[in-house]
């Protein structure tokens, strides 16, 4: 009886990790991607309006999973895994409908294809990294490209909406976009100089 109740502890322990309120905030940023999309695309200016209060929401859970899961000490492996999984997601989904609405066209294109392509690489530096137990901490800057990132977004996307209420809503989003880009550029290169110096020392 004892070791059945040592051998349930953990199982407990990992269900409520599992189902803690940090986690909790992660599966709801991946399961508004779709809210996300079909207000995206409604006719009408609430549809756009919806969605940024929308991406809204989903970034300022992402800010108190952290927080939280560090406070409540509440860190967890799923956590870890899935919540920049769902960051990247939502990120990527609102780039693309904003593509493909042609809020974001033109030289502007680059800047998202830069922001994602960063993304990616950082993923694959970080995987790479973390097979020889290399950690590279997030830098002041990176955090600050992920707030400006996340601001440009959320004015992009209420596009021709928010442009009624203030004339320069997407053009001012359109310009975060381009610092969140640079910022991008700069950041990833710390995860790609470290991936680098790591391949030439194994060799």
């Amino acid at each position: 009886m004892a070791q059945q109740g040592l051998a349930a502890a953990p199982r407990e322990a990992r269900r409520g990790r599992f189902g803690s309120l940090p986690n909790i905030l992660t599966y709801g940023r991946i399961l508004a991607i779709p809210a996300l999309v079909a207000c995206f695309f409604d006719t009408g200016d609430w549809g756009r309006l919806l969605a940024m209060w929308i991406f809204i929401a989903a970034g300022v859970s992402d800010f108190f999973d952290g927080y939280l899961a560090r406070a409540w000490q509440q860190q967890s492996t799923v956590g870890r895994m899935l919540d920049p999984i769902a960051d990247k997601l939502i990120v990527a989904a609102a780039l693309l409908m904003l593509a493909a609405d042609q809020t974001i066209a033109g030289w502007s294109l680059w800047a998202g294809v830069i922001i994602l392509c960063r993304e990616i690489l950082v993923s694959g530096l970080r995987e790479f990294l973390g097979t020889l137990a290399v950690s590279v901490p997030v830098t002041r800057l990176a955090k600050w490209k992920t707030v400006v990132q996340m601001v440009a977004i959320g004015f992009l996307l209420a596009g021709s909406a928010g442009d009624k209420i203030w004339p320069y809503t997407t053009l001012f989003g359109l310009t975060l976009l381009w610092i969140a880009a640079i910022f991008t550029l700069y950041t990833g290169y710390d995860y790609l100089r470290a991936a680098v110096r790591h391949v030439i020392t194994e060799d």
